[in-house]
């Protein structure tokens, strides 16, 4: 094989990251610079020009499919199987030595690798053991604690004592976790990367053997990995001057999972004779997104610093859309996606990308009314997550408790304590004496059918129910009665005890339903023959039961910033550009937060080939209540020259902001008073649609925004 095979299609600073003498190396990759290429040949040179044996070489990346790829990408490039060569993701390589070695690591030859549920049971079974309400102290709180302190290297002895009772119970639970795991031969993925560096660390020849084994050690996306993990990497590399590392500071986005941006400045000093080399010509984006990521990022201090190019020409410029509301940037990006579908283009080519999960909703709807597949990457649909689900199984077991699905989801959801066994012996007089669960259940308490303390947890559950029951017939508004059911049923309460973004993430969810539920309420018709509530949970079921499309069916790509990282689509709309939303609320009250929020941005930018799109909106419904954002702070950092302002306003009106200037825009005025025999006097806001669809929005003194169909009504006009 000819070298020059290896590198003629390569650019210029590709070239000279791929032939600089054997040393270490940090390679300053960009968006869409062809890292994995760089990766590739590099290691195709070791082996054709310095010589290097396949057996020699460890290459480390984060997920299987991109080790996958690595692989093949290699043995096409040499012509021969690349299978003496150690290629893998971190957890999948310290398996590897483990397994190996499992008696110099104090492990059986027959250890068993816990998944994330198979750990989140046995720490619950050690809970119970302890007696441990896992009402107060969640197990998942537990999980995330003890894979966290795995994560920094951290075994329960290596803790101080602790003073809060928090942390006394978290640690009280990984010592006795550890004991059991021992004694088991159990390790979750946490165990793996941590057992792996003090296989190592505490044996002086096996460490020698494999320094000498690995001569050349490659990683893929460097600014992920976390404090383990770099740890094992400089106990491997420690002297030897032999680490590859290929990373970009502006894409690290992982901080709140454990990834360690300083791991890619702190590289510098530990291997100070290192080679730098910045891929900086970009493959993917025309020149106005890369001119409007360039600038964003520059906003961050302390960055090791580039900048993206390309030599295919400007491009579009970036369009900025200022919406009414949250329906209106719904409808304006499902709007320009029938016009590219009705052009030609792939709807595969087109993603919608938002900071939180919880967005979806609108989109979701807007593209199933418009008959438009969509999947959701990386993630469920919104009436199909945990937690929407569990809040609907409490509101269906109030309106109907004979519900058995419902009722089996969520009698123990907050843990109440009522157990397998509890539950089992419902089961069996329902099915017996051919009824519900729910009745089951009281003729076992109403004979002393169970013991005192199932009894009285039963008891509890079916009192909360008759409870939220009499409470939401009090209540006129259907967002009311959602609400109620989210809070009374100790749902939110559960997920805020989760110390990570899933639980922020779930909670957020909530929060949306309850918006759903007073969309609902305002667009419901009031004729039929269903109660709202009914009517809500039919939409929902429906909703859920309206599978999204498959992997390899042309549909939208709906995500969130986190999951795009590593894709690329022609034409993206990064939606929801506004203060407290992206950039997120919280990230001004930790040191770091903004700007990995501002990098966040940035992967959402470098995302988009040939068309972005940026939307926010001027009114929002979150988090249950009427926002009136101000543009996210990101959209002012961009330069002026990229971006062209859209101004299509559809068929939705602009709300009035501080004047009350009267325009008229059908039945009724913008800025007009009005008067609803229920709500009392109001302004009118906003109208839309036509004909027997056309509804209004009015602000009413005291009980603020709502939105009501004019063919219902029946309006005053003051």
């Amino acid at each position: 094989m000819q070298t020059s095979s290896i590198i003629n299609s390569l650019n210029d600073a590709q070239r000279l990251a791929v032939s600089a003498p054997p040393g270490s190396m940090l390679v300053l990759a960009g968006a869409g610079s062809g890292k994995t290429r760089v990766l590739v040949h590099r290691i195709a040179w070791h082996i054709q020009v310095n010589q290097v044996s396949a057996h020699n070489i460890l290459a480390v990346t984060f997920t299987n499919k991109a080790a996958r790829e690595m692989r093949h990408r290699i043995e096409d490039l040499l012509g021969f199987s690349a299978s003496s060569m150690w290629i893998g993701t971190f957890h999948g390589l310290a398996h590897r030595l483990l397994r190996r070695h499992a008696k110099d690591a104090d492990l059986p030859s027959t250890f068993q690798v816990m998944d994330s549920d198979d750990q989140l049971r046995l720490i619950k079974r050690i809970m119970r053991g302890m007696n441990i309400d896992e009402g107060k102290w969640p197990p998942k709180q537990a999980m995330w604690y003890i894979n966290a302190q795995k994560d920094e290297g951290k075994r329960a002895k290596h803790l101080p004592e602790p003073y809060d009772l928090f942390e006394q119970t978290m640690l009280s639970i990984y010592q006795a976790y550890e004991n059991v795991c021992q004694r088991a031969g159990l390790v979750d993925f946490a165990e793996l990367l941590l057992r792996a560096h003090e296989l190592l660390r505490d044996n002086q020849d096996l460490l020698d053997f494999y320094r000498q084994r690995f001569q050349q050690v490659h990683v893929d996306e460097f600014q992920d990995t976390n404090t383990i993990q770099y740890a094992w990497l400089r106990l491997l590399t420690e002297g030897q001057d032999n680490l590859f590392v290929v990373g970009d500071d502006d894409q690290s986005i992982y901080g709140w999972r454990g990834a360690k941006i300083e791991n890619i400045y702190d590289f510098q000093q530990h291997y100070p004779d290192h080679q730098l080399v910045k891929l900086e010509q970009n493959y993917r984006s025309t020149g106005h997104i890369l001119k409007a990521a360039n600038a964003l990022i520059a906003h961050n201090s302390g960055r090791l610093g580039k900048e993206l190019w390309t030599d295919s020409g400007e491009g579009a410029l970036i369009s900025l859309y200022s919406a009414f509301n949250e329906q209106d940037e719904a409808y304006f990006v499902i709007e320009k996606i029938k016009q590219w579908v009705n052009e030609g283009g792939a709807r595969n080519d087109v993603a919608i990308l938002y900071r939180s999960n919880a967005q979806s909703r609108q989109f979701e709807e807007k593209l199933m009314t418009s008959a438009i597949p969509y999947r959701v990457y990386g993630g469920l649909r919104f009436f199909e997550r945990m937690e929407i689900k569990n809040a609907l199984a409490y509101l269906r077991l109030i309106s109907n408790a004979d519900d058995d699905a419902s009722f089996e989801r969520v009698v123990n959801t907050p843990t109440r304590g009522i157990g397998a066994k509890t539950l089992e012996t419902v089961r069996s007089l329902a099915r017996s004496e051919q009824m519900s669960m729910w009745r089951s259940a009281t003729v076992l308490i109403e004979h002393q059918r169970l013991s005192p303390r199932a009894a009285n947890a039963l008891k509890g559950f079916l009192q909360l129910i008759e409870q939220m029951r009499s409470q939401a017939a009090a209540l006129d508004e259907l967002h009311e009665k959602v609400k109620l059911a989210v809070e009374k049923s100790a749902l939110k309460a559960l997920y805020e005890k989760e110390k990570d973004d899933k639980g922020e993430a779930r909670i957020e969810n909530l929060e949306e339903l309850v918006n759903a539920a007073r969309m609902f309420d305002d667009e419901s018709d009031s004729e039929e023959a269903l109660s709202e509530l009914d009517s809500f949970l039919a939409h929902a079921a429906l909703e859920a039961g309206d599978m999204q499309s498959g992997d390899h069916e042309d549909c939208i790509q709906l995500m969130t910033l986190h999951s795009a990282k590593g894709l690329e689509f022609k034409k993206v709309f990064l939606v929801g550009m506004e203060e407290d939303l992206f950039p997120s609320g919280k990230s001004t009250e930790e040191p770091g937060r903004l700007e990995e929020e501002r990098r966040l941005c940035y992967v959402g930018i470098t995302r988009a080939m040939e068309h972005l799109y940026l939307t926010h909106a001027e009114s929002r419904r979150l988090y249950g209540k009427e926002h009136y954002p101000r543009p996210s702070r990101f959209i002012s950092e961009i330069p002026a020259e990229c971006l062209q302002e859209v101004r299509i306003r559809a068929n939705v009106s602009r709300p009035v902001a501080t004047a009350r200037k009267t325009v008229k825009t059908g039945s009724y005025a913008i800025g007009q008073r009005v008067s609803h025999a229920k709500f009392g006097e109001g302004v009118v806001l906003q109208l839309e649609g036509e004909g027997a669809q056309e509804r209004v929005q009015i602000n009413f003194n005291g009980l603020g925004l709502k939105w009501l169909m004019l063919a219902y009504a029946k309006l005053e006009t003051l």
